[in-house]
């Protein structure tokens, strides 16, 4: 038996080699279907203050800009990080169309609603007229520490954005209600039919440090928090919760959700990346799809050049039944240097724009585009849609029904400008600031279709389990190129972690290892194991 996998897997290599050549030579003649191209334009408000990690809302052309901060990337020193003299105390009104902008101060609000609404990385979602913003982490002067606030507040975005051009009194648009629910920060807030999802994230108290000392608890949820939201002139509330738990594949914080249409049509999200893997302080490369009905990590794939929360926008091509994400700017592990993809495990800014796309086969393929941001930024940036633009009620442009060769799909503002790529390792974390550019973004049609290079994000790793069912233990096989670190992570049904490793004997070739299940419950069980830090591969095992 091990001669036959050891004759499968130089097989699997060899097609996997000829497949990767195949894709280097002829990337432009495949699926690289993309005729269009990206014009970003700089759009200078005099005065208009630089901000990243705030949530927004919009109403009659005019944005609505809450919390964030106004200091550059957090110092890695806890009594220097996230300083409360930065938090973002007031909100702005921006008129893109006059260039003009408003603002009015937070302070004059209850302490709850003041206090949770000048924090970073809050989670937000517009639903008609009402912003909801859940968590966000900041000083709090009430706890006299830094949390992440377990509040969920709902905002009358008309009201509030009148109020704030008029000068008028804004108290009135504002209701908040406590559950540690709630408490999340570095997640997502969306809504998918009548239920909202509030998508990874992490809870986090106390003061930031790099070395993990005893200064803070942090929690990630590892969840899809599913909800109702009651919302009326009288109350807020919410009901029908239920929690999806996985420790392994729904680890994600500091990413980007991506909405999204599947090759069946149906509507969703996907998890693009994010930070941090249990064994590796590196971002998950693989990426998360998100329905209804399931979730399902996508490990067979990896997008490499958009690991952290940046500003983004997707388009559907009904036509082509084709899904397209563009990321812009921000931090990654991986990006382009003369041609070359270099791999900088301090996790990089970059200028890097790339693509993202969902094929109607439902394949993914990853492509660097063929033009840049003009400087290191866009990480915590937000991408703001031109509402003249058909689309989803999700954000996804309906890209049939744009009739012009060039259309303004919306605007980038904010997030961390940077001098450098590692700043923050070099303790140079002072040189970055908070951007206060905007830039147009358009997209035209391009019939010579330049859609970039595409870069390989096929996994070649691959496991062999057996017996399967199992009763008290499972051989793996798997087959290594040359030595690597190999770790593995067992969940149950219920979202349990209940047995992890490292395998620290392999070797290159045929690798064989037992793992035991005697103090496991029978149940249905998935084994993930992770190869180099970089490719995850899971199965399901039946332990008897």
């Amino acid at each position: 038996m091990d001669e036959g996998f050891n004759f499968i897997a130089k097989m699997k290599r060899y097609i996997f080699s000829l497949v990767f050549f195949f894709f280097l030579v002829n990337y432009s003649f495949g699926q690289n279907t993309f005729p269009y191209k990206l014009d970003l334009k700089p759009v200078n408000i005099p005065g208009l203050p630089g901000l990243h990690s705030f949530a927004h809302g919009q109403y009659d052309n005019k944005w609505l800009i809450i919390g964030g901060r106004k200091d550059g990337l957090h110092a890695r020193q806890p009594f220097n990080a996230f300083p409360q003299s930065q938090n973002n105390t007031d909100i702005y009104v921006i008129d893109i169309n006059t260039l003009q902008f408003w603002s009015s101060t937070l302070n004059n609000l209850p302490v709850g609603i003041k206090e949770q609404l000048q924090s970073a990385n809050m989670n937000f979602y517009q639903d008609g007229n009402s912003l909801f913003i859940a968590g966000g982490y900041a000083f709090s002067s009430n706890e006299n520490d830094h949390i992440t606030f377990p509040n969920l507040t709902a905002v009358n975005v008309p009201g509030l954005i009148n109020a704030v051009i008029n000068g008028d009194a804004i108290q009135t648009n504002f209701k908040q209600i406590t559950d540690d629910v709630f408490a999340v920060t570095g997640g997502y807030l969306k809504k998918l039919g009548n239920t909202f999802y509030l998508v990874g994230g992490h809870r986090f108290d106390g003061r930031y440090n790099p070395m993990g000392h005893p200064s803070y608890t942090q929690t990630y949820t590892n969840q899809i928090r599913k909800f109702s939201i009651h919302h009326s002139e009288s109350q807020l509330s919410f009901s029908n919760y239920e929690t999806i738990t996985d420790p392994v594949h729904l680890r994600r914080r500091d990413y980007n959700l991506l909405p999204q249409i599947f090759p069946n049509r149906e509507e969703g999200f996907t998890i693009s990346s994010g930070v941090f893997q249990q064994e590796a302080d590196l971002p998950y490369l693989y990426p998360v799809d998100i329905t209804e009905k399931q979730y399902k990590p996508v490990t067979a794939f990896n997008q490499y050049l958009s690991n952290y929360h940046s500003a983004v926008f997707t388009f559907y091509d009904s036509t082509l039944n084709e899904m397209h994400s563009i990321f812009f700017g921000g931090i990654s592990q991986y990006y382009y240097q003369d041609n070359q993809l270099i791999n900088d495990k301090q996790v990089p800014f970059v200028k890097t724009i790339s693509r993202l796309t969902r094929y109607a086969d439902g394949t993914l393929k990853e492509y660097q585009m063929p033009v840049e941001m003009p400087s290191l930024q866009g990480a915590s940036a937000e991408f703001i849609h031109n509402p003249a633009v058909p689309q989803y009620k999700s954000g996804i442009i309906k890209i049939n029904q744009v009739k012009q060769d060039s259309i303004l799909v919306g605007h980038i503002y904010g997030g961390i400008s940077s001098p450098a790529l590692n700043p923050f390792n070099s303790n140079r974390a002072n040189i970055t600031s908070a951007s206060n550019v905007i830039y147009a973004v358009t997209l035209i049609k391009n019939k010579q279709g330049t859609g970039g290079q595409l870069i390989d994000g096929n996994n070649p790793y691959d496991i062999m389990i057996y017996p399967n069912p199992a009763d008290n233990s499972i051989i793996v096989k798997f087959d290594l190129v040359n030595k690597t670190t190999v770790h593995y992570y067992i969940t149950n049904s219920l979202g349990q972690l209940v047995k992890q490793e490292q395998f620290v004997n392999n070797s290159a070739g045929v690798n064989n290892f037992t793992i035991r299940l005697d103090d496991v419950q029978p149940q249905a069980l998935m084994v993930t194991f992770v190869f180099d830090d970089k490719f995850f591969v899971t199965k399901k095992v039946i332990k008897n």
